[in-house]
């Protein structure tokens, strides 16, 4: 990998374009670039938020660890991963993953495994605010998130 990955954990919200600019600017080793971004869904009109918590250190260190396996894997010039915390109302980001490679398919791959193995192992907790102001839930790890981790083991 060209660099170490840059890894934050934020209660702000993140700019997009100036995460790709800051990872790519005066590169001349990356052909692609590939972002995703993860935002609050008001799952059809119920949830006004998220609330999310994280043990500071533990969730950078574990985030690291996963970026790692990813440079390890696919030839990753940089690659910056955001994550946010704190009361996320529904329509803001969440989540940013952004991969540069030379060829577009390690870029691909390796902010897909990010994401994957982000919605399963990466140390979050987040918890519902509903629109009608009852009181939310925990939200789990879903059965699908799990089963996309198969496909990189």
């Amino acid at each position: 990998m060209g660099q170490p990955a840059t890894i934050r954990i934020q209660a702000e919200p993140f700019d997009t374009a100036a995460e790709i600019e800051a990872l790519s600017a005066g590169r001349h080793d990356v052909g692609a670039v590939v972002t995703f971004s993860g935002l609050c869904r008001d799952e059809a009109g119920t949830l006004a938020a998220l609330e999310i918590e994280h043990y500071p250190g533990m969730a950078e260190a574990e985030i690291t660890r996963i970026a790692d396996e990813a440079t390890a894997r696919w030839p990753v010039s940089a690659m910056t991963v955001v994550h946010r915390y704190g009361r996320i109302e529904a329509g803001e980001p969440i989540v940013l993953v952004v991969t540069a490679a030379e060829h577009r398919q390690a870029a691909f791959e390796a902010a897909a495994f990010m994401m994957d193995f982000l919605k399963s192992r990466a140390p979050f907790w987040k918890k519902e605010h509903r629109r009608d102001g009852s009181s939310g839930e925990w939200v789990d790890a879903k059965e699908s998130d799990e089963a996309a981790l198969e496909r990189w083991r």
